[in-house]
C-alpha cells in the first residue's frame, strides 16, 4: 500500500474563491462609499444640491 505524500487541503479551491470574491465585495463597497462621501463634500463646497444635475445650470451662469 503507498500512501500518498501530499498533504490534504484545508480549503477547496472553491472555497478559496468564495473568500476573495467576499474580499472584494467588501473592498469596492467601501471604495464606493469614499467616492461618494467625496463628491458629498465636493457638492456641498460647490453649493450644489445633492443629487442635483450639475449640467442642468440656469442660463447665463458658467459652471466651476
Amino acid at each position: 500500500m503507498t500512501l500518498s505524500k501530499t498533504p490534504p487541503r484545508s480549503n477547496s479551491r472553491e472555497e478559496r474563491l468564495a473568500q476573495r470574491l467576499r474580499e472584494n465585495l467588501r473592498r469596492r463597497k467601501a471604495q464606493a462609499r469614499a467616492l461618494n462621501e467625496a463628491g458629498q463634500d465636493a457638492s456641498a463646497e460647490a453649493g450644489v444640491e445633492p443629487g442635483a444635475d450639475p449640467a442642468a445650470a440656469p442660463l447665463g451662469e458658467t459652471q466651476v
